[in-house]
């Protein structure tokens, strides 16, 4: 929606679509982007009439975590900054002109206040974003109007994930989620769940998790195991209102 406000104030002739992918190579279906993603994009491209670049460092999230020696969390999520930001950064600098090049980044009205921290990370270049201006719209009448218009929407949409963020799974993302993963798509959070154990493993230590549990107002780790044998044994125990923070994956537009 970002892409189409801009390419239908200027055209797309001089307007470039920036995908970080996150996957980094690994063919495993249930790591890094979700695959209908990657129609979505290439549909969206060819609708819009803009030049799509594909970005990738070559990595995914595990193996970042692994070279950082730190397991993301809703504090810090290291994987966002090495996969999506870095590569697109790198991309910019190295073939946009900051005095002819305005960059357009794909938050919305719920999040301008992220605005300021973004215009200065892509500084010297100009940074805007359309959908914090009005008109105004809600993440569902987006989807309709690109349904609308012929695009189908990222199948994870359609499967009750808010984003479109990492398959479903995100280590910025709350209990809930991890739930609704767990109940849609047991093979690929099982995935997930193996990879923090194998993170905990790497670092010995098996207090590094994704999650949290507040317990008498004090946080706990929360592994993925303990949360699906608690989905089987006590749901009561998971709390269905932590829906964690904002991923803050943000691809760019340049134009």
């Amino acid at each position: 929606m970002t892409a189409k406000r801009v390419i239908d104030k200027v055209g797309p002739q001089d307007v470039t679509l920036l995908f970080s992918d996150v996957k980094g190579g690994n063919e495993n279906p249930n790591v890094g982007e979700d695959p209908d993603t990657y129609r979505f994009i290439e549909e969206a491209s060819a609708m819009l009439g803009a030049n799509l670049v594909k970005l990738v460092d070559g990595r995914d999230i595990w193996q970042v975590f692994r070279d950082r020696k730190f397991l993301g969390n809703s504090r810090l999520a290291p994987c966002s900054h090495e996969l999506k930001q870095k590569p697109a950064k790198k991309w910019i600098w190295q073939n946009c002109d900051p005095a002819e090049t305005v960059i357009y980044v794909g938050i919305d009205w719920s999040e301008k206040h992220r605005m300021e921290a973004v215009a200065r990370g892509y500084a010297p270049y100009t940074v805007a974003a359309p959908l914090t201006v009005a008109p105004y719209l809600t993440k569902q009448q987006m989807i309709d109007e690109a349904e609308a218009l012929g695009l189908k929407a990222p199948r994870l949409y359609q499967y009750g994930f808010k984003h479109n963020n990492c398959g479903g799974g995100c280590v910025r993302a709350g209990q809930a989620q991890f739930k609704h993963l767990l109940d849609v798509m047991p093979d690929r959070f099982a995935e997930w769940e193996k990879q923090e154990e194998a993170m905990q493993d790497y670092l010995g230590r098996e207090e590094v998790t994704i999650l949290t549990r507040t317990v008498n107002g004090k946080k706990t780790p929360l592994s993925l195991k303990q949360l699906r044998e608690d989905a089987e044994s006590q749901p009561y125990l998971i709390d269905m209102n932590d829906e964690g923070v904002s991923c803050n994956c943000v691809s760019s537009w340049s134009a």
